[in-house]
């Protein structure tokens, strides 16, 4: 198991770099009034995922990290909701839609999954509306390990989850 470098390295990075170069190939095949309509608010949703998630790799601080990853959950729903209309609008065939639906939601699981490790690593709950964070410690050691053990978890939730490139 080699240690993780980059964001580049990370399993749900490069699934969702890779779809989302497929949804923008899509919306240059829908009519030329949905450029600027739902083809940009597809390539933008699709693109700011990864990119979310670069930037809290980027970020070095494990709270960021997390948040990031939370929004970039978000944004690949996002995506989903405007496939759905573009399948609605017959842009996309059932099949297709299905195909990137299905893709995103494994990538949504990914997140889930990395969330999930992370928030258990450092200590933070989400049941329901409760969050819970451990308690800074104010001019003692760190609350939390450093951000190398971050990465550390970050391999661990990618090894479990089964991916063929």
């Amino acid at each position: 198991m080699a240690k993780l470098n980059s964001f580049r390295e990370l399993k749900v990075y490069q699934k969702l770099k890779g779809l989302h170069l497929e949804v923008h190939r899509e919306t240059l095949r829908s009519p030329k009034f949905e450029t600027y309509e739902l083809g940009s608010q597809v390539r933008r949703s699709s693109n700011s995922a990864p990119a979310l998630i670069a930037e809290g790799w980027g970020s070095r601080h494990t709270n960021m990290y997390i948040e990031a990853i939370n929004r970039a959950l978000g944004e690949v729903r996002e995506t989903q909701h405007h496939i759905d209309v573009a399948k609605d609008k017959m842009y996309l065939t059932e099949e297709r839609f299905h195909e990137l639906d299905s893709r995103y939601d494994e990538c949504g699981r990914m997140l889930e999954g990395l969330h999930q490790s992370l928030s258990e690593w450092k200590g933070t709950t989400r049941t329901g509306k409760v969050v819970r964070e451990e308690r800074a410690t104010y001019g003692g050691e760190p609350a939390q390990p450093a951000w190398t053990d971050a990465v550390a978890v970050t391999q661990n939730a990618e090894e479990d989850f089964p991916w063929t490139p």
